[in-house]
C-alpha cells in the first residue's frame, strides 16, 4: 500500500495495493479494500469500509461505520455520515437458482457517485446506481432511490428535494421567482425547473 504522509492506526486492514493520500488518516477497525485509491487529507473513520476499487478524491470524510461499496466514485469533499450505507446490487442474493453460494463473479456491481461537495447524512441508504449531485445534501435517514440535483437538500424515504442549499450546506432564501441566495455567503444561485446554477456560471 501507499501511505507516505498518511497516518493509518494499527488496528485498520489497509490492503497492500490500496493507496493512501498525504495527509489522509485511516483510523481504529476501518477496512480500506483492494485497489481503492484515497486522494490527500481524507478521513476515514472508525469502522468504516471502503470497498476494492472505490475511487475518493481530496478531502472526503467517511465518518464511523459508513459503509462505501465498490464500485463507488466520491469527488472532492464529499461527506459520509456514521453509519451511511452506499450499496452496489441491484438484485441481491446470497445463493444462485440452483442454490450454489454466489461468489464475487456471479453479478455485475453497479456503483454511487458522489460529485464534488456533496453530504450524505447519517443513516442514509444511497441505492446504486445514483448520483449525487455537486454540494447537495442528502437528510440523516433518509432512501435516495434517483439522481439528486446539484445544490439539493432531499429527505424521506424515498428521498425527494425539499429544499436548495448553498455550498455553506444552508438553506437558499427565495428572492423571486427564479433567484435563490445563501444567506451565509451570500451567494446567488438561478433556478431554471429542477436545477439550480450559481449565478457566475450561468
Amino acid at each position: 500500500m501507499t501511505v507516505a504522509g498518511a497516518r493509518v492506526v494499527d488496528s485498520a486492514d489497509v490492503a497492500a495495493t490500496a493507496r493512501i493520500g498525504d495527509g489522509s488518516s485511516v483510523w481504529h477497525l476501518a477496512q480500506v479494500r483492494e485497489d481503492a485509491v484515497l486522494g490527500r487529507d481524507c478521513i476515514i473513520g472508525r469502522g468504516a469500509y471502503v470497498g476494492t476499487g472505490v475511487r475518493m478524491g481530496d478531502a472526503c470524510k467517511l465518518q464511523n461505520y459508513a459503509l462505501v461499496y465498490e464500485p463507488a466514485v466520491l469527488e472532492d469533499g464529499v461527506f459520509v455520515g456514521p453509519a451511511a450505507v452506499f450499496t452496489n446490487d441491484h438484485y441481491p442474493r446470497s445463493i444462485t437458482p440452483d442454490g450454489d453460494l454466489k461468489r464475487g463473479d456471479d453479478w455485475d456491481a453497479v456503483g454511487v457517485t458522489c460529485r464534488t461537495g456533496a453530504s450524505i447524512g447519517a443513516r442514509a441508504v444511497c441505492i446504486a446506481p445514483v448520483t449525487i449531485g455537486r454540494w447537495a445534501m442528502v437528510a440523516a435517514g433518509s432512501v435516495v432511490t434517483k439522481d439528486v440535483p446539484d445544490f439539493a437538500l432531499v429527505a424521506g424515504v424515498p428521498a425527494k428535494r425539499i429544499r436548495w442549499v448553498g455550498r455553506a450546506g444552508l438553506p437558499l432564501e427565495q428572492l423571486d421567482e427564479r433567484t435563490w441566495r445563501c444567506p451565509s455567503t451570500g451567494d446567488t444561485y438561478i433556478q431554471d425547473d429542477d436545477t439550480l446554477t450559481e449565478e457566475s456560471a450561468v
